[in-house]
């Protein structure tokens, strides 16, 4: 008899299912560092968002004379900042509720915000006092409490 030389089928259900337990683990163990990861995004966003606002209030060709650009109300509603962000970064999920939402403004003040990912109960809040998170449960965003919004500023 002639020996074949090879692996046999039921040798490499057995290796491909190793490794599929192998990957499932390994995806379990990444999950929250993807979210930590995409939190991490959402706060360095709203910080640009923040000096990008603050320098579109002091230059008069970006919204006029000491005014922030008035958005409208609602998930991703400002698409640029004058010229100096011409496109406003988006939530990496954006999806509701990860999404970079604005509240009704006027342009002496803003206010942004998005649910945080891997910390419970947490909402990133961006304004003209500044970027901040804010823990509170059944809780919605507001203008007066989460962005903290000073009107004489």
């Amino acid at each position: 008899m002639e020996k074949r030389k090879g692996f046999t089928l039921i040798e490499l259900l057995v290796v491909i299912a190793m490794i599929a337990v192998l990957a499932s683990a390994v995806f379990v163990v990444l999950g929250p560092a993807r979210k930590k990861s995409r939190d991490a995004k959402r706060r360095a966003d709203f910080k640009q968002i923040n000096t990008a606002m603050e320098v579109c209030y002091n230059e008069t060709s970006c919204a006029g004379d000491d005014q922030y650009p008035v958005p409208g109300s609602g998930a991703n509603a400002l698409s640029a900042i004058g010229n100096i962000i011409v496109a406003v970064p988006r939530d990496p999920v954006d999806t509701s509720p990860y999404q970079y939402t604005w509240t009704a403004g006027a342009t002496s003040f803003y206010c942004l915000y998005t649910k945080a990912e891997s910390l419970t109960d947490t909402w990133f809040c961006a304004s003209n006092k500044g970027v901040f998170s804010k823990e509170s449960a059944g809780y919605t965003p507001s203008n007066d409490d989460c962005c903290g919004v000073d009107l004489d500023q």
